[in-house]
């Protein structure tokens, strides 16, 4: 086994992919901001403009997210993060250039495929430079770029929108990614395979083996699963938190981007911070305790993720916000570190693929155009407003119940399962 890198290389690595899983989740979230100014420019109801802006990027990160996945796990993967981020940011910034839907179809469609090879290289490049044990704690600092995306992509895009239009909103956060790709493929070294972990198998699997060997893992399919309802209730709500805003309460894109901004922001990377915190603390090397950990926080913060939109009060809404958003951060570091421990270290590209891969389905695909049906189903022929869309958010509310459930349920084998797949308990 290869000796473990120098303090100072290992967290240089670990920024650099915080940096770039910040910029993927701004050029992914910049479109909630923007939604309702894209819907009347291009003349469409709530559920096509949850088609058009969702749909494209999510079909396509699962077309290319498998067979990506599948070469990271036997090819550099420097290289395939470093070109995919130059890729979905050039691609992102081309939104801006679109004059009707299609051309911006084809825009987010390019912005799936890049974003397809990201996430996955990321993760599995930290999980050989950091041994089993911090695993959770690295890559829940690694997802510390979930709410420092999501407040570029709320506050910096509705800050540059109400001032020069919704197109300049995805220049500014589409362009400087092209730069960090480049950075990327110069600074960062491609590390040893499993060198950390107490079991590597030389032999690279085939996708069927991957396939399988996900499959005979129970806690594997409860831990993705919890991960995936996660995305599909709270970023689910997320997508048309700004558009509900701004009809609810007559606010501006920058009124909503002041208000979202510092929640994800502050909260989010609060939440982030002290779940990183807590990972590292001893306690916490039993992934059972992790398991129960994302169980009890999600089951609690689904009751603000319904009163935020029961409410007919802005303070109100604002308070329950405050409480909720924190949420749909808090489970993105664990829940990849219980994902990747899970895995041997030849499949764990293709783990975080699948498990990615459903997450997104559920919350760019489904989650939107649910709600976005139900809005217009209940609005009727007068079109779509802010009773309707209360009405759809306040049912996708209570699945984050469904989504802690899994988590419990993964405790039960998860100590068995993580022996089995790295040799560590």
């Amino acid at each position: 086994m290869a000796t473990m890198s120098s303090l100072a290389r290992r967290w240089y690595v670990l920024i650099v992919m915080c940096v770039v899983y910040a910029i993927s989740i701004a050029d992914r979230y910049v479109v909630s901001t923007v939604l309702d100014p894209i819907r009347h420019e291009f003349q469409l109801s709530d559920s096509q403009i949850a088609l058009l802006t969702g749909a494209p990027l999510a079909l396509f990160y699962v077309t290319f997210g498998i067979p990506l996945s599948w070469l990271a796990d036997r090819s550099n993967r420097r290289n395939i993060l470093s070109a995919s981020l130059v890729v979905w940011s050039a691609m992102s910034a081309l939104c801006g250039l679109s004059r009707a839907w299609p051309t911006f179809m084809l825009a987010r469609i390019g912005v799936g495929v890049g974003e397809a090879g990201g996430t996955p290289s990321a993760s599995s490049i930290i999980c050989d430079y950091f041994p089993a044990g911090r695993r959770p704690m690295a890559l829940a600092v690694f997802a510390l770029g979930s709410p420092l995306g999501a407040w570029l992509g709320a506050d910096l895009a509705g800050l540059v929108a109400s001032h020069y239009g919704w197109r300049a909103a995805f220049f500014v956060l589409g362009l400087p990614g092209v730069g960090i790709g480049l950075l990327v493929w110069a600074t960062i070294r491609e590390p040893v395979r499993g060198c950390l972990d107490e079991t590597a198998d030389a032999a690279t699997p085939s996708l069927w083996a991957t396939l399988r060997f996900m499959v005979s893992q129970k806690a594997s399919f409860h831990v993705m699963t919890g991960g995936a309802l996660s995305a599909f209730w709270g970023w689910g709500l997320m997508y048309f938190t700004a558009t509900y805003l701004q009809r609810a309460y007559g606010l501006g894109v920058d009124g909503v981007g002041a208000v979202l901004g510092p929640i994800h922001l502050v909260a989010g990377s609060v939440a982030t911070l002290v779940t990183a915190w807590a990972l590292s603390r001893p306690i916490f090397t039993d992934p059972r305790r992790v398991a129960w950990l994302l169980a009890g926080v999600t089951a609690v913060c689904t009751v603000p993720s319904f009163v935020a939109y029961f409410t007919h009060s802005l303070p109100l809404a604002t308070a329950m916000l405050w409480l909720f958003i924190p949420a749909i951060y808090f489970y993105i570091g664990p829940a990849m570190g219980l994902v990747q421990n899970l895995a041997p270290a030849r499949m764990r590209a293709m783990f975080m693929a699948v498990s990615l891969v459903s997450a997104n389905v559920l919350n760019l695909i489904v989650a939107p155009w649910i709600v976005g049906w139900m809005s217009d189903q209940f609005a009727g022929p007068h079109g779509a407003d802010a009773a309707s869309l209360r009405l759809a958010l306040l049912i996708l509310a209570p699945t984050g119940l469904w989504a802690a459930f899994h988590y419990w349920r993964a405790a039960k084998t998860i100590v068995e399962d993580q022996k089995r797949a790295i040799g560590y308990a």
